[in-house]
Formats: C-alpha cells, sequence, structure tokens
C-alpha cells in the first residue's frame, strides 16, 4: 500500500486547469502501474472527519492535531517492499513536496 501525504494548507486553491493537469498526471501515473498489471484500487480521502480517541474524546478533522494530513492511498501487487517502492518513483505527490509511504498489508485471517 502506498500512502499518500501531504502538508495541510488551508489556503491552497489550485485552478481549475492546474486540478485537470494534476488529475493527468495522476491518472498516468496509476495507469503506467495498471498497465504493469499491478494495479489493485485507490481512493482519494476527502477532508472532513472525527478522530475519536481513549476515554471518548472526539477531535474535529483528520488533522487537528497535526501538519501533515493523508490524501489518499493506492493498492500494488508487488512481489516485495523494493518492488513496491519502486513503483512509488513518479508519483504525483513528491511534485508539490509531500510524500508517498510504502506499506506491507497484512491479511487477517478469518
Amino acid at each position: 500500500m502506498m500512502i499518500f501525504r501531504n502538508d495541510y494548507n488551508p489556503n491552497f486553491k489550485p485552478s481549475p486547469e492546474q486540478m485537470q493537469e494534476s488529475i493527468k498526471q495522476w491518472q498516468d501515473w496509476i495507469g503506467g502501474i495498471a498497465a504493469q498489471g499491478k494495479f489493485v484500487g485507490t481512493n482519494r480521502l476527502g477532508f472532513q472527519g472525527k478522530t475519536l480517541k481513549p476515554n471518548n474524546v472526539v477531535t474535529d478533522g483528520p488533522y487537528a492535531e497535526v501538519k501533515e494530513i493523508v490524501g489518499g492511498y493506492v493498492i500494488v501487487k508487488a512481489d516485495n517492499l523494493d518492488q513496491a517502492f519502486e513503483m512509488a518513483n513518479g508519483c504525483p505527490i513528491l511534485n508539490i513536496g509531500g510524500n508517498v509511504e510504502v506499506r506491507d498489508i497484512m491479511e487477517i485471517p478469518k
């Protein structure tokens, strides 16, 4: 799994043209992974949410106490973490100062 992180910036307001270019970059990058037969699924996360903490403490927003937000993820098929890490190269979030966290997924037996 690749988790996309970026600094939270409430002043970031891209133009429609910038949004279209960003969408194309993401489509091209994910399309390249899919063309290799390695794509499993993806979703972009929204900006609203709440966090439940111990003792029933609730905070507003998924980024209430951090400067960095998780914006989305992609799940890929890879033989190992190194192969998945190599697929992370070229991720569009790197162009805007974000980062890609590459993690293994542990299957939970039923």
